[in-house]
């Protein structure tokens, strides 16, 4: 009997006997000192050349052929095709890749992938006709794909793709389909220029009327079901433009406060009759008994990382339970909103049975860890820098995990932090975080001390904006350095003097603006109150908020209103310690440097204040002459400051010149940069009124905090 693999083998000597071609394309020279014959076309490597977009890896994993596979024409065409498309889906229209096979030992072949990628193709000029009502700012302010700058080298988002198009072309419907525009249609063509290697995008929008929200009411069939309550879940307001979102949005939140009223199978639609004479939306809400319908099983695919019930208990519903579709949107965003995934997909199919159904979800995971090094220069530290890991979903079970080491010209810093989103199951949240902190001797501080903490907290949401964080914890302050500098040398504290304390408190926090990371309209606010103990006997009360309102629509502007104010009260004669003081300073009114403002000693030694309250008015807004992608924008404003109270000094005079104005107050102009290191922003101010003695300062670079 002749073996299986014999016969092969002859077959193939047969053939190269016979003259037959060699399986390599004639365009890939075959370099050795002969040529190899055709059973002996075994893989011993793969290389690759020229390659700068992609990695070595990143294009192994696209090729077929590999280091066990088998050398043939169709193969290695095959192979070539994918990597050029690959670059071409990159925006690299000028890719060139060819192949070359060479002999090696045991008679293996070595194949080499040459790439010649060229530049790579950018996107020269977005533009729009027909936008009669919005400006072509805002509307390229709303795409994915960006017009080529100066940063795009780190963004990559001036890459011409047509599925990205696509997605464009339907948020340019939906941007005008939320500003009063139902009727938009939208249509692009994408123009290559070869001699400037870039595309010229042309988008065309036919707008139709505009319209605005008439009459709404709310209809049900269901008996019992309080529609005063669904009431507060309408956001379509009559005499408001027309907006698809509020529309669905008012369907989601009607249909959950039905369902928390009891009536799982509530199935809200919205009927929309049109005016055309008025240019109004009529809107009746529907609220009646759905098909009653159980989830018999929820499928979840993609999630090589994430856990199954770390994205079934956003859902808010399992299997068994009532079939709501509303309660599967609002699921789906609950999920989107982990920052897990780049996308989510809920699809549903029959069941087993009539009322039956099965819930698919697909999830693609993205990148959740992050880790490096970073660099920067502040006005109030200098030079800063910080090594720091950062894990969201810390072994795929949800968890928030960060450790960080920082540096800068006035100290150090070590933190932790690990957060349990969902401690025992519930919606509570559960976290830890210690620090250790090293301040060191400066002109602005007599004293330095090395701070030893930490603390455990409890998050619970209380209402759909507010939420609620209990914490408790202790310190150890230990000050050192107090003799260093003969030019500065404290009297308010002794070297090596100790400082303990505990404290708890909570912080309530409002959240209601549209946006967290760059809100337009809103208000955001905390009030946080806590008791602290031990070596000291105190109350420490701050209060935070801030108001959003669009100045103009569609326009990027955005004015904002915010105020602060705190209060430290001592329940003994020994009053508030210097270093549990309130230290105010371009935090609160810009224009003052850090430990700027305030009491001081007639010595110079900062005192810090017991009380402050200030409010600020600020109007931001994008600088026409600069794309959006760069992520520059503007803001002039004006801040004003009061700062009052005294701490305990001891035997220690206080200069009058540190107090003779309570009130401060300034203006200015920022520059505001959403850079991939953080929101930053630099402040020109200048100051309007101070004390003798306070120290400001004409510039100053921070980062930028929603409060």
């Amino acid at each position: 009997m002749i073996h299986p693999k014999r016969l092969t083998r002859g077959v193939f000597l047969a053939l190269a006997i016979l003259g037959a071609a060699p399986l390599v394309p004639t365009s890939m020279p075959v370099f050795g000192t002969a040529i190899v014959q055709a059973q002996e076309q075994l893989v011993g490597s793969v290389l690759f050349e020229g390659n700068k977009r992609f990695s070595d890896e990143q294009l192994l994993a696209m090729v077929d052929v590999s280091a066990s596979g088998i050398v043939t024409q169709e193969r290695i065409a095959s192979d070539i095709e994918s990597i050029r498309q690959a670059y071409d889906k990159d925006g690299f229209r000028s890719i060139g890749v060819t192949a070359r096979t060479e002999a090696i030992a045991d008679g293996r072949i070595r194949v080499t992938f040459v790439v010649n990628e060229g530049e790579r193709a950018g996107i020269a000029a977005i533009n729009f006709t027909g936008n009669n009502s919005i400006d072509s700012g805002s509307l390229k302010n709303n795409l994915l794909t960006k017009e080529t700058g100066i940063l795009s080298w780190l963004f990559r988002d001036d890459t011409y793709d047509e599925q990205k198009i696509a997605v464009d072309r339907e948020r340019v419907r939906l941007y005008y389909a939320n500003r009063g525009y139902p009727d938009a249609q939208v249509t692009s063509v994408g123009e290559y220029d070869a001699s400037r290697n870039a595309y010229f995008i042309n988008f065309t929008v036919n707008e139709g009327e505009r319209y605005e929200f008439g009459n709404v009411g709310i209809e049900t069939s269901i008996d019992g079901l309080n529609t005063n309550v669904l009431t507060g879940t309408v956001q379509t307001g009559q005499g408001s433009r027309y907006s698809v979102t509020d529309l669905q949005k008012t369907i989601e939140d009607m249909s959950y406060e039905a369902t928390s009223q009891g009536y799982s199978f509530a199935d809200v639609r919205a009927r929309v009759d049109r005016d055309a004479a008025n240019r109004t939306l009529n809107v009746t809400y529907l609220v009646d008994e759905g098909p009653r319908v159980y989830v018999e099983r929820i499928n979840i695919t993609g999630n090589t990382k994430t856990r199954d019930f770390v994205i079934r208990r956003e859902l808010e519903f399992a299997e068994g339970d009532p079939f709501n579709r509303s309660m599967v949107v609002r699921g789906r965003s609950n999920i989107q909103d982990l920052g897990y995934f780049s996308a989510v997909d809920i699809s549903t199919q029959a069941g087993s049975a009539p009322d039956k159904v099965v819930i698919n979800i697909a999830v693609t995971e993205q990148s959740t860890g992050d880790y490096g090094a970073t660099a920067g220069y502040s006005t109030n530290d200098g030079i800063l820098g910080e090594i720091s890991l950062t894990e969201r979903n810390f072994l795929g079970r949800g968890q928030y995990l960060r450790a960080a080491i920082g540096a800068s010209e006035s100290g150090q810093t070590y933190d932790f932090s690990f957060t349990e989103p969902r401690f025992m199951g519930l919606k509570v949240s559960a976290g830890v975080d210690a620090y250790h902190r090293i301040t060191d001797e400066s002109e602005t501080n007599f004293y330095g001390s090395e701070s030893t903490g930490g603390q455990l907290r409890f998050g619970v949401p209380l209402t759909r904006d507010l939420s609620a964080t209990i914490f408790a914890g202790g310190e150890r302050k230990v000050i050192v350095d107090v003799e260093d500098n003969p030019q500065y040398q404290s009297t308010l504290v002794v070297d090596g003097e100790e400082y303990y304390k505990a404290f708890i408190g909570y912080t309530l926090t409002w959240n209601g603006v549209d946006n967290v990371k760059k809100p337009t309209e809103g208000f955001y606010g905390t009030f946080t109150q806590q008791y602290i103990g031990w070596d000291h006997n105190l109350i420490k009360t701050e209060a935070r908020g801030r108001y959003f309102i669009p100045l103009l629509d569609d326009s990027g502007i955005v004015a904002s209103i915010k105020g602060q104010a705190g209060v430290i009260n001592a329940l003994d004669d020994a009053g508030v310690s210097s270093v549990e003081a309130f230290n105010p300073g371009s935090s609160l009114i810009r224009g003052f440097e850090g430990r700027g403002l305030g009491p001081r000693l007639t010595t110079g030694e900062y005192l810090g204040a017991t009380a402050y309250a200030g409010i600020s008015g600020e109007i931001q807004f994008p600088i026409p002459v600069l794309p959006e992608s760069y992520g520059l924008s503007g803001a002039v404003w004006a801040d004003a400051a009061w700062v009052d109270g005294m701490p305990a000094y001891g035997d220690n005079t206080v200069s009058p010149g540190s107090t003779d104005e309570p009130i401060r107050a300034s203006v200015g102009a920022s520059l505001l940069w959403d850079s991939p290191f953080g929101p930053l922003r630099g402040d020109f101010a200048h100051v309007l009124n101070q004390s003798s003695e306070d120290r400001t300062q004409v510039f100053q670079l921070t980062l930028s905090t929603l409060l």
